[in-house]
């Protein structure tokens, strides 16, 4: 009896350390098709509950197993999930999420690959795709995956695959802003923004946004920004100098890294309150992203300093 808990116990360890070990790239398949850090950790907890009661004897590719499941899993939350946009209260963005990879991947081509994939821009885009091909676009383009292992994922022929990463190539590629990934001067444009936001500098706004910028509000009317998307630098600069000077009480900015670049997030009395960021090309802002959904927020609290949030 004895040795055979002692082989059940073995056997939950080397379960428990295998999914461990493919656990960050499962979160992040998962929250590049979702856009939601909570949806996303939901899929992977479901995940780990089916790996742990497989029959782990007749898996010979622990690593493509996982992520078939997760791939599986997050298109049929996917499908779930576009039924809750429908009903939402103005425009919808990606729930911000901490991303470190300056520190983590170390080739800046990687870096650059994984930071796009994840950026805002990006997500936004891929909301407009149908589930296999996000999920194909994913985890060929972000991750480089074969085709052969795609198509094994989503139990399809390896020719179908390769037709919906045409598709969803060509469909991504001529809906995405470029945007340039110089960490030095999107930090450099974000806090010039947003002195002169604060400020009340209308010229100095008027110089940093390009023509046709945009700014997206994300509230889910339950928070004040833009019920609409705006659009071109005047009335942005505009509308940020009506509202940028007030005050926030008990405020304090974070500057951090967000879906791949430099972000700005206010907590408020200890909470997240705002987060912010920017798409830069060609030196000038080129869109605005503010999220004030504070259901969106909430995990971003551990950012704050001094572990003051609650």
């Amino acid at each position: 009896m004895a040795s055979s808990d002692t082989a059940a116990d073995t056997a939950a360890d080397t379960a428990t350390h295998v999914f461990q070990e493919h656990r960050s790239l499962l979160t992040g398949v998962a929250y590049r098709m979702l856009g939601r850090v909570t949806d996303a950790e939901d899929v992977v907890q479901e995940a780990w509950l089916r790996w742990s009661g497989a029959d782990r004897e007749a898996v010979r590719e622990p690593r493509g197993y996982l992520v078939r499941i997760t791939t599986r899993l997050a298109i049929d939350r996917l499908r779930q999930v576009q039924a809750r946009h429908e009903s939402y209260v103005g425009p919808w963005l990606p729930e911000p999420i901490a991303t470190d990879f300056g520190h983590t991947v170390p080739d800046t081509a990687e870096r650059a690959v994984l930071a796009e994939s994840v950026s805002l821009a990006v997500l936004v885009v891929l909301e407009s795709l149908s589930p296999l091909e996000r999920a194909v676009f994913v985890l060929r383009e972000a991750f480089g995956f074969p085709y052969g292992e795609i198509a094994a994922a989503l139990d399809r022929t390896e020719a179908a695959v390769r037709q919906l990463a045409g598709r969803a190539r060509r469909h991504v590629g001529t809906r995405k802003p470029r945007f340039e990934v110089d960490p030095g001067q999107r930090r450099d444009l974000t806090e010039r923004f947003l002195a002169a936001a604060r400020g009340g500098d209308l010229e100095e706004l008027l110089a940093l946004l390009a023509p046709g910028a945009r700014l997206v509000g994300d509230t889910d009317g339950k928070s004040k920004a833009p019920l609409r998307i705006m659009e071109t630098a005047d009335k942005i600069a505009r509308f940020l100098v009506a509202v940028g000077q007030g005050t926030v009480p008990e405020s304090e900015l974070v500057f951090t890294e967000l879906n791949g670049g430099f972000a700005m997030v206010l907590f408020s009395a200890g909470r997240p309150d705002t987060a912010l960021s920017l798409d830069v090309a060609d030196g000038r802002i080129q869109a605005v992203y503010i999220m004030r959904n504070p259901d969106k927020l909430t995990h971003l609290t551990e950012l704050l300093p001094g572990g003051k949030g609650q």
